[in-house]
């Protein structure tokens, strides 16, 4: 039996309450999972878009960013997976 028949013989036999659940799920991950894609796709598809750089102020560009960039803060105290 493929997964698609056995989801629509689960399906059938679950009551609504879980179905909604079950629907709310089914489209998170599907969401989530889009979304990675298109993001990294779409990311992809810019870059070979992008070239070379044109034009006279490539080390302008790179000093605003040093001069703007805030510096990376770690902190160890902290553990946000506990």
């Amino acid at each position: 039996m493929k997964i698609k028949e056995q989801l629509l013989q689960e399906l059938n036999s679950t009551p609504d309450r879980l179905l909604v659940e079950t629907l709310n799920f089914l489209q998170f991950i599907k969401a989530k999972e889009e979304l990675t894609f298109s993001t990294g796709a779409s990311l992809l598809v810019h870059l070979k878009t992008i070239g070379t750089w044109q034009g006279n102020d490539f080390d302008e560009c790179l000093q605003d960013i040093s001069d703007t960039r805030l510096p990376a803060e770690f902190t160890l105290e902290t553990n946000p997976f506990d």
